[in-house]
């Protein structure tokens, strides 16, 4: 009990930190909480129903797990456990994973379909409960993985934004957790002993997956330099534009100079 006091203040701070910094939850706010029934997941709920006990303003949750349509997920389970602890909970069946067999060719990975289909249905819902932010459970660990993804796969250089607002202005999904590490959302969710609900997909835990081999990675590299995760997450905090190559961060009118470039020093007749 004791461990888990501790364990339970220190995310606190952290979530309440996030929260302060980036403007993640107002006076007044009904949160919809992406609950997978994952340690993340109920990891946030959890330490949200905290906040919302002790907070200076005022805000309510209500959780939603949104079933795939896998066979043997246990939405039982996670239902029975919200029930248990007066938590408004809600299941919305879909058929997301048949459509995924339709949509995808054998050889790719469907999490970024499945994530963009999950979060169509979570805005969808939002409306109907009247929720005005979406919380989801992504931890720093998510943040840095996200970021070392783009960066050797994709040729971009960005992570995940703590508040993120909807293309169309309707939606603004926040991540509370994002300076909580995945360790301490495993921790947290076996102290407070909750179930543990996998989601069924054949392809989640995939090793040959992208995701998985920078998880790997950034493991080894923690192993071997401890503080690599914490100095990465400070970086996402701690941009410097002028040392990238984005023209539309250093626009390339404003720093050339007058005469063209060849014509500089007499460069074009040496050429």
């Amino acid at each position: 009990m004791a461990y888990r006091s501790t364990l339970e203040a220190r995310i606190a701070r952290k979530a309440t930190r996030a929260i302060t910094q980036h403007n993640l939850i107002e006076n007044g706010d009904r949160v919809m909480v992406g609950l997978s029934g994952g340690k993340d997941s109920w990891a946030l709920l959890q330490i949200l129903d905290v906040l919302r006990r002790r907070a200076p303003i005022d805000f309510s949750l209500v959780a939603i797990t949104v079933d795939s349509g896998y066979e043997d997920f246990q939405h039982g389970l996670i239902k029975e456990a919200c029930e248990a602890r007066g938590w408004e909970h809600r299941v919305e069946h879909t058929s997301i994973g048949s459509v995924m067999d339709d949509l995808l060719d054998p050889a790719d990975t469907p999490c970024s379909l499945c994530a963009r289909f999950r979060r169509g249905v979570l805005y969808r819902l939002a409306k109907q409960v009247g929720a005005t932010k979406i919380a989801l459970g992504h931890h720093s660990d998510d943040f840095i993985e996200t970021l070392l993804l783009n960066l050797f796969f994709a040729g971009t250089l960005k992570a995940m934004p703590a508040r993120l607002v909807s293309d169309n202005g309707h939606h603004v999904v926040i991540r509370p957790l994002v300076l909580v590490s995945e360790d301490e959302t495993r921790a947290y969710a076996k102290a407070c002993g909750f179930p543990i609900v996998g989601c069924c997909c054949p392809s989640c835990g995939d090793l040959a997956l992208q995701r998985q081999r920078v998880k790997r990675l950034i493991f080894d590299l923690e192993r071997e330099h401890a503080g690599v995760k914490s100095s990465m997450l400070r970086a996402l905090g701690h941009v410097v534009p002028g040392h990238l190559l984005d023209t539309r961060l250093n626009p390339v009118a404003e720093l050339a100079p007058a005469a063209p470039l060849l014509q500089v020093q007499g460069l074009e007749g040496r050429l």
